[in-house]
């Protein structure tokens, strides 16, 4: 967060101008922020920060006078501030006040002068409804929060201003970075004492480089000085706790989060619901590593989504079910029923194609609700936010309608319809609310044109209404006049003066014999009569100096004052100017209307998101021939002929088929240890291992032709590291941190992933490492894992026998691999099939063969291997490596 201090010239700190007062008031109150100051149509900014935001905008620096003194300055139109802010805030990470400007005196306009006050400090975190806010993502503001006095736990809150969503969590401090990480917070705030103390926090969190912040312990304020429950408010979402449930350290981040907010969003502040808190529900841990490795989100090459799990299996329509998808992806469910009922409505459309088309294609025209809503309750939104949700409303309907009319069907064309495939449908939309009354107060009151936004009214425009609106009593009005008395009597007064305007001019062009003549009005000008034919028209008007006051003359056109439409016309703009502000007022209840049914609206939005990503996965698994897996309650894996998703998507673009393969994790054999070539396929079976059981917890079905699994606590992975030369930790040592956290995490429940445990080192130190590791998963952790290693010798001290398993105490690994298969003629190609087994040969020549590395210096390897070959492990020395491994667990 930059600071800007800032040397006024003496000149400047004396005989100021009001607004010159205003912004050096600002800048001092708000020195960690860029201050854009209104000044009419423009924001500007003025002294050290111009040239800071001149250069990172790419506007033109230029100065200012003040006092006698020149002060730098830059400016945009008001209409470019979205575009702007985009790069201040969204990449640039900085904090930009906005003071707006407001009159004093309507009536009198501009020249009544202005009040000017920071409405709203825009942050990361804090967006609300920017245009350029990814529609598919949420953005979260995250607190964070630890007892000084006990440092075993610590307490999360975050929020998507936008949308509203809110939720709690409190943590061990080791798993912190992993929630953060799934989370994935646009902004984490923390008090400044913990900046000051260089608190242990700040490291870990620097780990994933999120934008942080800080705000003052003196401005924390008590949670429920922010949080309102309203009545009803909870009913839809059975985990929401009230704040006294919740515990010590989810409170303090709690009072962080709002009191930022808060401070931040300033008179933008929304009433905040209760929280819903993360711990009460039973959720598959995935750390940090294993949602960047198995590329849940997004590749770890790209950067982007192409090619990752989401990007497969996202078929949803509206950008709520998007961010629900998202949010189940980094966080499946471990709850049997909650798997099974999600399971069983992809089923249920998955069996009805005709059904499944017409409920997408009607969710293709909802709008993001939970965003309008949100900004209705922080004070925002138009005319146009109220259609949306009235037509939403009315998609819902026809959801409902559609679901109707295939029961029916259903019950005519068979003799007995099995309820249960129509249960987990009807528990769903049974909590969507009836609103038809709320849709049809909107459709009754608000006027629908296609051109709606372009007369469309904001009850937080502040623009100068005098300017813009028709003399002629403007016919393209937003809300009916019917809507309120005062409204209706407005109107009618418009109407009658607009009739006598009419009359006016039809009465001057008679008796002046003019029908070139006009009665206009400009911003300059003011309320005028124009003649179009001067030589032909003028002659009378000019000889009645004393009603018509010359204006302007030119050849063709002259105009002039006359008295009597100045008058009128300014009872026109005036009650045209009172049915605007009538409207803004209207605007205002209507919200409200809406406002009060909040509640509903939300929960009938969640309903359809979920319906969403339900219709997504029918999709996904009809177009991708996935299957619905039975999901059981013990450490059982069992995939029949099982695919990575993405892989073998990327394959079938380029006109190549996916070998698929089988794995049977039991109590019998929880632990596979694979070997094999390289690009083989092993880290490709490895994470396609893991993605299947997230697919099939998250309640989506699987890339297999069957599948039987067990619940999944947690998913953990040692898959591709690289150096964290910042952190000063090499490759090795960034593995060896992974491969700890695991052997100290990981749960009888857990489903573990590991390549190439120990290599890095020597082979010696690797053996070792590997060795321990799988002796501590079997004995220690229990769970199931899936071991990819280049160590052959690993293979001997686990005492490899020809049943393809180990013996003794490792009886329950069980030895599978893959294969090359070479031709004659030196032709060989990759057999990602897996086969029971070792492979003693990795084969690595070939890869670098195939990477075109020089003949001469392949013909070097192939004589070093060769040599290597003639001094390879004998039967002996393996029976003394088996010895090795029963004597190191023995001791």
């Amino acid at each position: 967060m930059q600071v800007y201090s800032y040397r006024f010239p003496a000149k400047v700190r004396t005989n100021n101008t009001p607004l010159a007062n205003e912004i050096l008031a600002n800048l001092a109150r708000f020195p960690h922020c860029i201050l854009l100051t209104r000044v009419g149509q423009f924001y500007e900014s003025y002294f050290e920060q111009a040239a800071d935001v001149a250069r990172l905008l790419n506007i033109k620096l230029t100065t200012k006078s003040w006092g006698g003194g020149r002060v730098p300055m830059c400016g945009f139109p008001l209409i470019h501030l979205d575009k702007y802010l985009k790069v201040l805030v969204q990449q640039q990470k900085r904090f930009v006040a906005i003071c707006e400007e407001f009159m004093r005196d309507p009536t009198l306009g501009p020249k009544g002068g202005f009040d000017r006050r920071v409405t709203r400090i825009v942050t990361p975190g804090t967006l609300i409804d920017e245009p350029f806010i990814n529609p598919y993502e949420n953005n979260y503001l995250l607190a964070v929060a630890q007892d000084v006095s006990d440092d075993r736990s610590v307490g999360l809150a975050w929020i998507d201003v936008s949308t509203g969503d809110f939720f709690t969590l409190q943590t061990p401090p080791d798993g912190l970075l992993d929630h953060l990480v799934r989370i994935n917070p646009k902004e984490v705030v923390l008090e400044r004492s913990r900046k000051e103390s260089g608190h242990h926090l700040l490291q870990t969190l620097a780990e994933e480089n999120f934008p942080m912040s800080y705000i003052s312990t003196e401005v924390v304020t008590p949670a429920n000085r922010v949080l309102e429950e309203k009545a009803g408010a909870l009913s839809d979402l059975q985990q929401h706790p009230s704040p006294q449930s919740l515990t010590a350290v989810e409170v303090a981040a709690m009072q962080i989060l709002t009191s930022f907010m808060r401070e931040h969003l300033r008179e933008h502040m929304p009433v905040l619901m209760a929280p819903r808190r993360e711990d009460l529900m039973p959720r598959m841990q995935i750390d940090s590593h294993t949602i960047k490795a198995l590329e849940i989100r997004e590749t770890v090459a790209e950067g982007g989504t192409t090619g990752s799990l989401l990007s497969v299996i996202r078929k949803t329509v509206t950008t709520g079910g998007t961010r629900l998808l998202t949010r189940w992806l980094c966080s499946p469910s471990t709850s049997i029923t909650e798997i099974n009922s999600r399971q069983s409505l992809v089923a249920f459309f998955k069996s009805r194609p005709h059904l499944r088309a017409d409920l997408v294609q009607s969710l293709y025209e909802v709008q993001d609700v939970t965003r309008v809503i949100q900004k209705f309750l922080l004070g925002r939104g138009d005319l146009d936010d109220l259609v949306s949700v009235q037509r939403t409303i009315g998609r819902w309907d026809a959801v409902r309608r559609r679901v109707d009319l295939e029961w029916d069907a259903e019950l005519q064309e068979r003799d007995i319809v099995n309820d249960q495939d129509w249960k987990c449908l009807h528990s769903l939309l049974s909590r969507l609310s009836d609103l038809h009354a709320l849709a049809e107060r909107i459709a009754t009151v608000v006027v629908r044109r296609s051109n709606v936004s372009d007369n469309n009214i904001s009850s937080d425009s502040e623009t100068e209404v005098a300017a813009t609106v028709s003399p002629y009593g403007a016919g393209e009005w937003s809300i009916r006049p019917q809507f309120s008395v005062t409204l209706e009597g407005l109107h009618e007064t418009l109407n009658s003066l607009t009739l006598r305007r009419d009359k006016l001019e039809h009465e001057l062009q008679a008796e002046y014999n003019a029908p070139s003549l006009t009665l206009r009005t400009s911003p300059q000008h003011g309320f005028f009569v124009h003649v179009g034919r001067a030589k032909r028209d003028c002659k009378k008007l000019k000889s009645n100096p004393s009603s018509f006051s010359l204006l302007t003359e030119s050849a063709s056109t002259c105009s002039f004052i006359f008295q009597e439409w100045s008058v009128l016309g300014a009872n026109i703009l005036n009650t045209t100017v009172a049915i605007q502000s009538a409207e803004r007022e209207a605007l205002g209840v209507l919200r409200n209307e809406v406002n009060a049914y909040s509640t509903e609206l939300r929960r009938s939005s969640s309903v359809i998101d979920e319906l969403d990503v339900a219709l997504a996965f029918a999709n996904v698994a009809e177009e991708h021939n996935f299957v619905r897996p039975i999901m059981r309650d013990d450490t059982s894996y069992q995939v029949k002929s099982g695919r990575h998703p993405t892989v073998e998507l990327g394959l079938l673009g380029s006109g190549r088929v996916f070998t698929p393969n089988t794995v049977s994790l039991t109590s019998d054999g929880p632990i596979h240890v694979i070997t094999g070539p390289n690009m083989a396929g092993k880290s490709t079976l490895l994470r396609q291992t893991a993605l299947i059981a997230i697919l099939a917890q998250t309640g989506s079905f699987v890339p297999a032709e069957s599948a039987e699994l067990g619940i999944v606590d947690r998913v953990f992975s040692r898959i591709g590291a690289k150096d964290d030369l910042f952190r000063d930790r090499s490759t090795f040592m960034v593995e060896m941190l992974e491969t700890a956290d695991i052997l100290r995490r990981a749960t009888p429940k857990s489903l573990v992933i590991m390549d190439e445990v120990g290599r890095g080192t020597t082979v010696v130190d690797g053996v070792a490492i590997a060795f321990a590791t799988i002796h501590h998963l079997l004995t220690v952790n229990g769970c199931r894992v899936m071991f990819a290693t280049h160590f052959h010798e690993l293979s001997d001290m686990l005492g490899y026998s020809d049943e393809h398993k180990g013996s003794g105490a490792f009886e329950r690994v069980k030895f599978y691999c893959t294969d090359i298969d070479e031709a004659s003629d030196g032709y060989f190609a990759y057999s990602h099939r897996l086969r029971p087994g070792i492979n003693r040969d990795s084969h690595g020549l070939k890869v670098a063969q195939l990477a075109g590395m020089p003949a001469s210096a392949m013909q070097v390897a192939s004589n070093a291997v060769s040599w290597f070959k003639q001094r390879s492990l004998s039967e002996g020395d393996r029976v003394q490596l088996r010895g090795l491994g029963d004597s190191l667990i023995s001791k």
